[in-house]
């Protein structure tokens, strides 16, 4: 009998309900493809991409709990119980009182900067804003300000935490301009730079900075279950702690929530802002 190594298999904790082929071009193809495009990625057909590594939004596969919660849904167009649900699990994780939902994360940011009445000379500050953010920042006449910490700089750097904003270059802009600056937004993890994530302590000590001058420190959260596990491997102190435990304290940090379900939620559409300033969530209601 041969005595053959034992292999080291990890099986997916789950069953496949679903499979979408996908195409395999051939070099000339490819090649034809791209031509054709202008070689622009963005006029890449999807049907013709067998990797996406740009799409990360309503991707993944939902569950069979997701799927049949959009069969018992009620669709009421007020008090509908779906929301209900909705707002509790948001308001549980969140910390928040004021729920409320949108089509994408990019709506949401719509809104919020439409709600602060935003104008020019207006300065909203992040770690790295994502594009969507950027757009509706600048959309609304005010400028949209990185600062970066400087290990972001070097991609050869294994830096623990690069997705975190550069305090110093935070604190001399507010000495410069603080009646400018309207908002800061914390992208968790930072997409503009990779993904990188944001530490605990980074989270804290912006909000040191600003409570006293009383700007507001918003979380773009779409990752925010990634960037929670990130502090939990990386941060000294985490390691004992849950991921939904870190991720509550991160929220407790800030004044509001930018959300988009499309990501770490795993749905395949959907978002929500939530708000502590009962008087700024009735204005992005209105």
């Amino acid at each position: 009998m041969l005595d053959l190594p034992r292999a080291r298999t990890i099986n997916e904790p789950f069953r496949i309900k679903s499979v979408e082929p996908i195409r395999f071009l051939s070099a000339s193809e490819r090649a034809r493809v791209v031509q054709a495009a202008g070689y622009n990625l963005f006029k890449v057909p999807a049907q013709d991409v067998t990797f996406d590594l740009l799409t990360d939004s309503g991707t993944s596969a939902m569950s069979a709990r997701q799927w049949a919660g959009i069969m018992i849904g009620d669709e009421s167009y007020a008090g509908s119980p779906s929301f209900q649900r909705f707002e509790k699990v948001v308001q549980g994780l969140t910390g928040m009182e004021n729920v409320i939902p949108t089509h994408q994360g990019r709506s949401a940011e719509f809104l919020l900067m439409q709600a602060l009445r935003l104008s020019k000379g207006d300065l909203v500050i992040g770690n790295t804003h994502f594009d969507t953010t950027r757009a509706n920042i600048e959309h609304s006449g005010a400028e949209a300000v990185d600062l970066p910490c400087a290990e972001t700089a070097d991609t050869q750097l294994e830096a623990p935490f690069k997705g975190n904003i550069d305090l110093e270059a935070l604190r001399q802009r507010l000495d410069i301009s603080s009646h400018r600056v309207r908002l800061v937004i914390l992208t968790a993890t930072s997409n503009s730079v990779g993904g990188q994530p944001i530490s605990m302590e980074n989270i804290r000590s912006v909000r040191r900075i600003l409570q006293p001058r009383r700007v507001p420190l918003f979380l773009d959260a779409a990752r925010f279950a990634e960037n929670a596990f990130f502090i939990r491997k990386r941060e000294s102190g985490c390691q004992d702690r849950s991921v939904r435990d870190i991720a509550r304290q991160m929220f407790s940090l800030c004044d509001g929530v930018l959300m988009s379900a499309k990501k770490d939620a795993f749905g395949n559409i959907g978002g929500f802002l939530a708000i502590r300033d009962s008087a700024l969530a009735e204005a992005v209601r209105s």
